[in-house]
């Protein structure tokens, strides 16, 4: 049965005209789901009864079952969204003084392998429909509210950095990101949305044109033969072309971009790593991010240590370049940047060939 959650107001307003009622309804409908929290079309007064009887018979609300839910030491909140009843995704919500950001799955699993990264040791399995990744907000929301009772809105940014490559469902992202600037959805501003991505060139182009929302890029390299190493999808997309469609999403939406950058000990830490990034963005309208490194069990990697993560952004910052460092939130509950596993089963391991980007995706 169709999800409603799967439909952005442009389309609930097609779909109603369809069923020959007024588009308006559309309208209404988002105030019940959206701002009262109402699922139950029965109790849709202002829905003729007619309406109310073919939307019972032909549509549903469903939401993910919480499979868990953890809170960390410093607020940090993680749930395991069971998606399918076998995959499951993690979600995150991150409280902090002014706001309170939640990072978001798009894909189940991811076939990107970055090799600092968990998901990617869960290899691929499918993408996430628009009710699947825009649920994962609905349901946090009512949780945090009973977590947090205290916060008149505790949701205020939402990011796509949780499990998956955003860019390679990018058709269910946009119609999400839809809701979520919708004043009859979440009504949250283009500049509190923001998409991660480790550098899908062809989709990048198609964000400016598609999407408000803010674009954040996973670097990690600012070096062709480092960056390979590390973000396997750069010896498809190299530097070269990966800036390029920045430049022009920049030039067309005249917004800067997050380069989020990884601190890997001995691999991507060096003065001549942080210079080679001064350089390449200097002249940019740039934003960097700094992340220490989270441990993964499996992984051998370690995390550059604070001085060596304190003259990386003093040297960035002589570029000129508006650097931060990310605080670690949420790693007593494996609820840190890069350590999101989520529960993928059926699933290929490593596609180390990306034969699926090119024969599923429009890149």
């Amino acid at each position: 049965m169709p999800n409603l959650f799967n439909h952005k107001r442009s389309e609930l307003s097609a779909l109603f005209v369809e069923l020959g009622f007024e588009r308006f309804r559309a309208e209404q409908i988002m105030r019940w789901v959206y701002h009262q929290n109402v699922l139950d079309f029965n109790q849709m007064e202002n829905l003729p009864k007619t309406l109310r009887g073919v939307l019972q018979d032909q549509m549903c609300c469903d939401l993910p079952k919480i499979q868990q839910e953890n809170v960390s030491r410093c607020g940090t909140v993680k749930w395991l969204f069971n998606m399918d009843g076998k995959n499951a995704v993690e979600t995150v919500y991150i409280p902090e003084d002014k706001r309170g950001t939640l990072c978001i799955s798009s894909q189940i699993g991811c076939a990107l392998a970055c090799q600092f990264c968990a998901t990617g040791f869960s290899g691929f399995m499918r993408n996430l429909s628009t009710a699947e990744i825009i649920t994962q907000v609905y349901v946090a929301n009512m949780r945090l509210k009973a977590i947090h009772p205290d916060l008149k809105k505790p949701i205020t940014n939402v990011v796509f950095m949780g499990m998956g490559e955003p860019l390679l469902n990018e058709d269910n992202v946009f119609n999400a990101i839809d809701i979520l600037l919708d004043d009859l959805g979440y009504g949250l501003s283009k500049y509190r949305v923001t998409v991660s991505t480790s550098g899908i060139v062809p989709a990048i182009h198609r964000l400016s044109e598609r999407s408000q929302a803010a674009l954040a890029l996973s670097i990690h390299a600012a070096r062709n033969e480092v960056r390979d190493r590390i973000v396997p999808i750069n010896k498809r997309y190299p530097l070269e072309k990966l800036m390029a469609a920045c430049d022009a999403y920049t030039e067309a939406t005249n917004r800067p971009i997050t380069y989020e950058y990884v601190m890997l000990k001995g691999i991507n830490d060096r003065p001549e790593d942080a210079k080679a990034l001064g350089k390449l963005l200097a002249q940019r309208q740039a934003k960097v991010n700094l992340i220490p490194y989270n441990a993964i069990d499996a992984l051998t990697l370690e995390c550059s240590d604070e001085k060596t993560i304190e003259a990386f952004k003093q040297q960035l910052n002589r570029y000129g370049l508006i650097t931060t460092v990310r605080k670690t939130r949420g790693d007593d509950i494996n609820a840190a940047c890069g350590q999101l596993y989520g529960q993928v089963f059926d699933r290929k391991k490593r596609i180390e060939d990306y034969h699926f980007i090119k024969k599923e995706h429009k890149v």
